[in-house]
């Protein structure tokens, strides 16, 4: 179960979309110009935000073994993006908690190294690219692209990701681990939502759905709250209130 839980990255898709070709008869950008593109953006992105900081909560759930984990963390992104965690409250199932949740920010903290995500991002070097076409996504124009992975690795993944028309940044993520991560597990599937908050894109949401042959389905739910710039951070963002638990 390790690559369900490795990923921890709604818009409304409305269901008009445009073809590869406007009526016009301009085509639209490759997949591969698109993607350099938000690279570049994503650089200068990364200049201007100089560090964050947000909230995270994470729901597990196994309805067959009738159990549940809740943990809520502080997340900490330095300038180079590499993240630190403290976990602020956890609830419900220890065995998950132990085994599950905290080796997963674990695995995040790891990957989120430069020298790691280099190995990760989505780039030519990880992955080949196609243009599928371009869609609403809450209300803005978004390029759809088909992504292959150019390895068989579990921290890679295939699907098809969102891209912002106007801003170069990724909007949605749809897709299933390159490589099954386990054995013991059928078929992992993950949806990451963004959102834009001023001038930069933030996690929004995260839902897992990992079928395993003895433990049958387990979802996971990840919601992204109170993710602030270092350089507007304040007191009353620093003490938000956390969310209800959601287990009784």
């Amino acid at each position: 179960m390790k690559t369900l839980f490795s990923f921890a990255i709604l818009f409304v898709m409305v269901p008009a979309s445009v073809p590869a070709a406007s009526d016009g008869g301009e085509s639209l950008p490759s997949a591969d110009v698109v993607v350099a593109r938000t690279l570049a953006r994503n650089a200068q992105r990364q200049k201007e935000l100089a560090g964050y900081r947000g909230m995270r909560q994470y729901v597990l759930q196994n309805d067959r073994l009738h159990r549940q984990a809740e943990m809520v963390v502080q997340v900490e992104g330095a300038p180079d993006d590499t993240k630190h965690f403290k976990i602020v409250r956890e609830l419900g199932w220890k065995e998950a908690l132990n085994h599950v949740l905290h080796k997963m920010l674990e695995s995040e903290e790891r990957a989120s190294t430069p020298e790691m995500r280099i190995n990760t991002r989505l780039s030519p070097d990880n992955y080949a690219f196609s243009m599928v076409r371009t869609a609403l996504a809450d209300d803005r124009m978004a390029y759809v692209i088909d992504v292959i992975p150019r390895r068989h690795d579990e921290d890679l993944f295939e699907g098809r990701v969102w891209i912002d028309a106007q801003d170069y940044a990724v909007t949605r993520i749809e897709g299933k681990p390159a490589k099954n991560p386990s054995s013991w597990t059928r078929s992992v599937q993950f949806t990451h939502v963004y959102q834009k908050s001023g001038s930069f894109w933030f996690p929004l949401s995260t839902e897992s759905l990992t079928e395993a042959h003895i433990f049958g389905a387990t979802r996971l739910t990840i919601n992204y709250f109170n993710y602030t710039p270092n350089a507007m951070q304040s007191p009353e963002t620093a003490s938000a209130t956390l969310p209800r638990d959601p287990i009784q």
